[in-house]
């Protein structure tokens, strides 16, 4: 029986069979956040982990229980994985548009389908990089439901950042052109913290068939004993895509038409 496991070490069955429970975390390539990160996985139980420099050694991934399956891609070091912890939820490797940077799954619960991707945007690349894999993905799923996980090494003040730098900027742009939005809601945490300052740089994005099943996309309170911090979030299945390119993610102020592209930032 798949469930969640007490302090007594009992399972009790899954509270909601209609979504998928999801948790995002950069570990810095630390072996005590992955070690963590497996604890927060046994006690909770989640469906899906979409994790960004996972620890490894000698360019395989390493720390995470081999009974999960744990997708990553390329040859080099790897700087993005996706662990499926549920084993109701059928997940295929996009190999196409993955590499040691990007990971892309197709992900399949009770005939429910999205794309899940988990990211990593190297500060000393340039940004617009990024764009071109996302507009890959974009392509792929062909309307369907996309999740993108990402450190995107960019602050704004959209998604509640107390700055906004040149790659927000150019981000920002970016996903307002391409009808993705930003699913992060305002916390008293930011996604990073270190002791030269905190920002909020790991976004969690959705095209408009799925954004508004994501819901609950929080901080955590718990320690990750990485810089960043666990964002944790469910994804409500069973919902037809919304196909209206006006839709309005009030959280990031994105204001989205078919005519014109406009941004509000409150000021």
């Amino acid at each position: 029986m798949e469930g969640i496991r007490t302090q007594h070490n009992q399972v009790v069955p899954r509270t909601n069979q209609n979504q998928v429970r999801c948790i995002q975390i950069n570990l810095q390539h630390s072996r005590t956040a992955t070690d963590n990160l497996m604890k927060k996985i046994y006690d909770e139980e989640p469906d899906i982990i979409l994790i960004q420099e996972p620890y490894e050694y000698q360019s395989r991934l390493t720390g995470i229980d081999k009974k999960y399956r744990i997708f990553s891609a390329g040859t080099g070091k790897h700087r993005a994985a996706i662990i499926i912890i549920n084993n109701n939820i059928d997940a295929i490797l996009i190999t196409k548009i993955s590499d040691e940077d990007t990971v892309v799954v197709e992900i399949t619960h009770d005939k429910w389908k999205f794309l899940a991707a988990s990211m990593y945007f190297d500060l000393e690349e340039q940004i617009e990089n990024k764009f071109i894999k996302m507009d890959e993905l974009v392509r792929f799923a062909k309307g369907g439901r996309i999740l993108i996980a990402a450190d995107s090494n960019s602050r704004s003040k959209t998604w509640h950042d107390d700055k906004t730098n040149f790659r927000g900027r150019k981000l920002e742009e970016y996903l307002i052109s391409r009808h993705l939005h930003i699913i992060n809601e305002e916390s008293e945490r930011p996604t990073f913290i270190n002791s030269r300052g905190s920002s909020n740089i790991d976004l969690t994005i959705a095209n408009n068939n799925l954004a508004a099943d994501v819901n609950k996309c929080g901080v955590s309170n718990e320690d990750s004993l990485s810089d960043h911090n666990y964002l944790q979030y469910k994804i409500r299945k069973g919902r037809a895509g919304n196909q209206n390119n006006n839709y309005t993610s009030q959280s990031t102020r994105f204001i989205i038409k078919e005519e014109e592209l406009q941004y509000s930032t409150g000021t």
